[in-house]
């Protein structure tokens, strides 16, 4: 049985929850922790260019969700061997976080660029702590916000695992 909390962020990003398998989870957080470790790193080096290829990556995901490469990693390297579902289109829910924290990483990247330490600071700070509630809480505050903005966008079916249905 999976933690209230775990259900509650599978919904938050577009997906209905009924047969479920327990791996989308686990593959619905691979992108957040990524992304989180890659913020992390950024803050250490202040490297506006790691912001701004974190920000273009998280565009062209909420852009053309089929082609997302976190999505695409995860099924190539981690769904096909051990035979989880793979990793559908994102909802519209998970492409608007996308498109926020792409917005973001562009912010910091731009704030870097123009010499605006204090405010990259703070901007960074954002991203952390929102990186780290949805990898720690398991909550995603750009997908609750969609959610209030749009409650009654229909729910996307839990993918199935390849060759069983």
């Amino acid at each position: 049985m999976q933690r209230p909390s775990t259900v509650d962020f599978i919904r938050q990003q577009g997906f209905t929850t009924e047969g479920c398998q327990e791996g989308l989870y686990s593959a619905l957080m691979f992108q957040p922790r990524v992304i989180a470790g890659v913020v992390i790193s950024g803050v250490v080096v202040q490297s506006p260019g790691l912001f701004l290829a974190l920000s273009t990556v998280l565009w062209w995901s909420a852009l053309v969700p089929s082609h997302n490469p976190f999505d695409a990693f995860f099924n190539r390297v981690m769904a096909d061997p051990t035979r989880l579902a793979a990793m559908p289109a994102a909802p519209l829910a998970r492409q608007f976080s996308q498109a926020m924290a792409g917005t973001l990483a562009l912010s910091i990247a731009l704030t870097l660029f123009a010499g605006a330490s204090h405010a990259a600071w703070l901007l960074e700070a954002v991203f952390v702590a929102g990186s780290m509630s949805a990898v720690v809480r398991r909550f995603c505050l750009p997908a609750w916000v969609y959610h209030l903005l749009w409650p009654r966008t229909a729910a996307t079916p839990c993918p199935t695992p390849a060759g069983r249905v």
